[in-house]
């Protein structure tokens, strides 16, 4: 079965959940895009069908700079590619997402844009203007300076140089090399080393949670697993190993989601088992990853 673990710190952690991420965005891209070609790294090309889970909720645990223009109009390109530039600068500290409102019509509307292009900035699940029209690229970089600086961020300038990395911990390092051994023992040992001396180490935190997914579910037959799911939907063990196994395919929500609505079908201790399966989930995940926001609330709901 195929798993990466990383440091802490990297997006998703134990399991290749940050393969999942990527695939997502590209499909978007794609979809966004047509056959014309896809979009460089750094931006994600939005849709109103993909707006919420990019820009919305990607925006708990990232600011997104959204940028509303007509993407095969000659006078835009020129700040288009400035914004692009940007955005690579950022690295990652913001998002840009690019939205065609010629190609999409709708989202234009929802927008109340006038001009193109039109940017926004979507911070917290929050959605607000910034500016109208290109601008040069001294003025974009000083009106973004403006907004990180009320954020309480202070972004790279171009050429800076970037913090080293820290040292890896010892038993962050054990860990790593336990699991590319296949040793998961060793690997959860080395977690729970660093869990006894620094309780709130989120990357052990992760990667103890990773190293469970990848124990559970290293002997299950997928294909047998999801059959006896889909035909017992509220046999509570087997629903949260059709979990596991969507967890670790990087099938984060589907996982979450499963979950949530066993929650609601079932009661007592059934219900309870459901719950606490999928609070252990949300350990694979950093506390403020999109995915585990929107499942909490989802999961708050089914309870009360």
């Amino acid at each position: 079965m195929a798993a990466e673990f990383s440091r802490p710190g990297s997006l998703y952690g134990a399991v290749d959940l940050g393969a999942r991420k990527q695939a997502l965005e590209a499909q978007a891209r794609r979809e966004a895009a047509g056959p014309s070609g896809a979009a460089p790294a750094d931006v994600i090309e939005v849709t109103s069908a993909t707006f919420n889970a990019d820009v919305v909720e990607r925006s708990l645990s990232v600011p997104v700079i959204v940028e509303a223009t007509v993407t095969r109009a000659e006078q835009v390109r020129q700040f288009s590619g400035v914004m692009e530039k940007l955005a690579a600068e950022a690295a990652g500290a913001w998002v840009l997402a690019r939205v065609d409102v010629e190609a999409d019509p709708q989202l234009a509307q929802a927008l109340r844009m006038r001009t193109v292009p039109t940017v926004y900035l979507a911070f917290q699940g929050q959605l607000m203007p910034l500016f109208e029209g290109p601008l040069p690229e001294s003025q974009l970089r000083q009106a973004l300076a403006q907004v990180f600086e009320q954020l309480g961020m202070e972004p790279a300038a171009p050429g800076e140089d970037q913090p080293a990395e820290p040292p890896l911990d010892p038993e962050l390092l054990a860990a790593e090399q336990a699991v590319e051994k296949g040793d998961l023992d060793a690997a959860a040992a080395a977690y729970e080393r660093l869990l006894a001396r620094s309780p709130s180490d989120e990357g052990a935190k992760i990667g103890l949670a990773g190293v469970g997914l990848l124990r559970r579910t290293q002997d299950l037959d997928p294909a047998d697993v999801l059959r006896r799911a889909a035909a017992n939907t509220d046999d509570v063990d087997v629903q949260t190993q059709a979990a596991d196994l969507e967890m670790v395919n990087g099938q984060v929500d589907e996982a979450f989601d499963r979950l949530v609505a066993l929650v609601r079908r079932t009661r007592g201790a059934d219900r309870d088992k459901a719950r606490v399966h999928l609070l252990g989930l949300f350990d694979a995940l950093p506390a403020d990853d999109p995915s585990v926001t929107r499942a909490r609330r989802a999961l708050a709901s089914a309870l009360f």
